[in-house]
């Protein structure tokens, strides 16, 4: 029997939290000022010694580059909902994912690695909401110790400060899984029928990393490589997909072949089409949708390109959501 004064203890639940990689709040200097220190203040993300990297970041980038990277995000910018798209698209899979789970059983939340919301407050809110076992959600198909172990890294950061600590499960990387791959293909051949034609040749862009980091043995190049030969295997026609890099930041040598070499290709074989999509981003953001479809368009076209279609990343889509509710099913098997 209970005491009393004994603290409220809610209904057990199952809580999903799906991490993201996160956003500005706003496209202003202060906004994006903040959200860079936190992103490039991350030793994941830039593994220099903090003696010489803080000098570099705090009088040189965080001066300069808020104000560069507001006008990017700019572009891109939901004015309607005053949100960047990646967080539009985020919002609106949690949402979409829990109305696809019993809420007497299973809350589904997201969460930012970098800015709001954060990855700790959503843990504690469904800790209050009754979750004693929650499934980590890292919203990255390919690991990388710049994304997904960063994230992993918040929540053990939370949980070591915890007293009451939830039972923790990660969903693993599934560059390779059956399911992802299949998203993508329904995905492709969904965007083939709008435009009413099959696609030849598709460059599969990915964010680059540091190729000294491979080097040390992240193993995100590898899985990058397989899941664009899991995507050829599954159409049974070899290099129907391709592989490049981009978002390069610094001087030091990133993973190759970068986007801009594989434009020069195309170009070079006399392939003034090019049909490009981002399999390693879970949804549309800065990335995509200004540096691959603005500024990769016009670099394509400037090099004597002729035609040019960004396929867009899975987002909300039904293929996407599927994806996502078959992955979360699995992973909560023996919890629900």
């Amino acid at each position: 029997m209970k005491p009393d004064n004994h603290i409220y203890i809610p209904p057990k639940k199952v809580g999903v939290l799906m991490v993201n990689l996160g956003t500005p709040e706003a496209t202003n200097y202060i906004s994006m000022w903040k959200y860079l220190r936190e992103f490039l203040s991350d030793k994941r993300i830039i593994e220099l010694p903090r003696f010489f990297w803080y000098p570099i970041l705090f009088f040189i980038i965080l001066v300069v580059r808020p104000k560069r990277s507001g006008r990017l995000y700019d572009k891109i910018w939901n004015k309607k909902l005053n949100k960047s798209p990646l967080k539009v698209f985020t919002e609106s899979i949690a949402l979409k994912l829990g109305q696809s789970f019993d809420k007497k059983k299973v809350i589904i939340k997201y969460a930012m690695n970098y800015g709001f919301p954060k990855i700790n407050v959503e843990m504690q809110k469904m800790m209050t909401e009754g979750c004693e076992k929650i499934l980590i959600f890292p919203m990255y198909p390919q690991y990388s110790a710049t994304t997904t172990a960063s994230v992993i890294d918040r929540v053990y950061e939370f949980l070591r400060k915890t007293r009451w600590q939830p039972t923790v499960r990660v969903v693993p990387p599934y560059y390779d899984d059956r399911i992802y791959i299949d998203a993508l293909k329904k995905h492709v051949e969904n965007e083939e029928k709008k435009r009413k034609e099959k696609f030849d040749k598709i460059i599969c862009s990915f964010h680059g990393i540091p190729k000294k980091y491979f080097f040390k043995g992240d193993p995100y190049h590898c899985q990058c490589a397989k899941t664009v030969r899991l995507l050829n295997e599954k159409y049974k026609k070899k290099q129907k997909f391709e592989m490049s890099f981009q978002s390069r930041f610094g001087p030091q040598e990133w993973l190759r072949p970068y986007m801009n070499e594989k434009m020069d290709e195309l170009i070079k074989e006399d392939k003034r089409s090019l049909v490009i999509m981002a399999p390693g981003f879970s949804v549309d953001c800065l990335e995509t949708l200004e540096e691959i479809n603005m500024e990769g368009k016009e670099e394509f076209m400037e090099k004597g390109g002729k035609n040019f279609f960004y396929i867009s990343c899975l987002n909300d889509t039904k293929p996407g959501i599927d994806m996502y509710k078959k992955i979360i099913k699995r992973e909560l098997l023996g919890w629900v």
